[in-house]
């Protein structure tokens, strides 16, 4: 037997929305600090994310983390997020996964009832908080970065659609949110093809005409994901999203083939942004949950725990919690003779 490249994995859903997590054959990545390593895996060392989430190991809604040895004394571990088209700051459900495969597995001491551990995202340093019992993560709760609202109930032009009314703000990544209602849609899995759909143009649109730049971490700068918003239908919820993650290259001209896959949780950073505008508005008030659930009727629980700034932005400090479990181990390799040693992508489903 020939292979090379053995990548150890752990697998692990939050919420419903996958999260794998490579744990061995990466010893690590050139770069001072986290981000440093985000950029060398995007620029140098891309095939790692290809591999692991194009078919044939990988799928169109996967998520990956790549563990690796913290830069900063503080932090107890780093991990850098990979998407299907992009290495997003930050991740809530990524950052619970890696979290739970952390403790479970012995790679950071476990201690009940509460673990507390930091952990170094590109985006910069996430405070964790683990409830555990038996061996078991039941709960993870981490301080986000600051999230800010950068654009309020700013109309936008959308070919094929009209005028849609959106807001843009920052939770790790920049997303532009709007509500589902205007486009008859209740965010039940059911509609997924026509969210999807929807959520690329209005992101396309926004991209365009809304350009926006982290003040203080250039290197994270315009629209990449979109979230709809809806009334909730869980009892206990105060609402409803579906967050749609790119799988593919937009085409104007081709409005019915873009792809992309919805976030299956009720999205970390996604609540986060959304919670930023809620602030914003004046409808939500510091330390006060907001309960916010995703596409499958799973809930995240957000607060908004303090006031910042970032840069000219009035910024708060969010926290979110939520649950993971792992789903399997496993070692992916690569065949010298592999045809598809990065993965392929079929128009189908990608």
């Amino acid at each position: 037997m020939r292979l090379s490249n053995m990548i150890q994995a752990v697998d692990a859903h939050a919420g419903g929305e996958h999260g794998r997590v490579i744990v061995g054959g990466v010893l690590d990545v050139p770069g001072a600090t986290m981000f440093d390593k985000m950029m060398y895996l995007q620029t140098h060392g891309d095939g790692l994310r290809k591999r692991m989430l194009r078919e044939p190991r990988g799928y169109p809604a996967a998520n990956c983390n790549l563990i690796l040895p913290p830069t900063k004394p503080e932090a107890d571990a780093g991990f850098v997020i990979m998407e299907q088209v992009e290495y997003p700051g930050m991740s809530g459900t990524n950052t619970i996964c890696v979290t739970t495969v952390l403790l479970e597995t012995g790679m950071v001491p476990m201690r009940e009832p509460v673990t507390e551990l930091t952990l170094e995202a590109p985006a910069g340093l996430i405070r964790v908080r683990a409830d555990c019992a038996n061996g078991k993560v039941q709960r993870v709760t981490f301080q986000n970065v600051p999230a800010f609202a950068a654009y309020l109930d700013t109309p936008i032009e959308v070919p094929h659609l009209g005028m849609a009314t959106v807001d843009v703000a920052y939770g790790g990544m920049f997303y532009v949110i709007a509500d589902a209602a205007p486009f008859g849609l209740r965010l039940t899995p059911d509609e997924g093809r026509d969210i999807v759909r929807i959520s690329e143009m209005i992101k396309a649109a926004a991209q365009e005409q809304l350009p926006v730049v982290h003040p203080e971490q250039p290197g994270f700068s315009g629209i990449t994901i979109a979230e709809l918003s809806a009334p909730p239908t869980r009892t206990g919820a105060h609402m409803k999203n579906a967050v749609t993650v790119s799988t593919g290259k937009l085409d104007w001209n081709r409005p019915t083939t873009w792809t992309g896959a919805i976030d299956r949780s009720p999205c970390g950073t996604g609540t986060c942004a959304k919670m930023a505008t809620l602030y914003a508005k004046g409808k939500l008030q510091l330390n006060e949950d907001f309960c916010h659930e995703g596409i499958l009727g799973t809930i995240f629980t957000g607060r908004l725990i303090g006031e910042t700034s970032v840069g000219k932005f009035r910024a708060v400090v969010p926290s979110i919690s939520g649950q993971a479990w792992i789903t399997g181990f496993s070692s992916y390799v690569t065949d010298p003779e592999d045809p598809f040693p990065e993965g392929f992508t079929v128009g189908d489903i990608w």
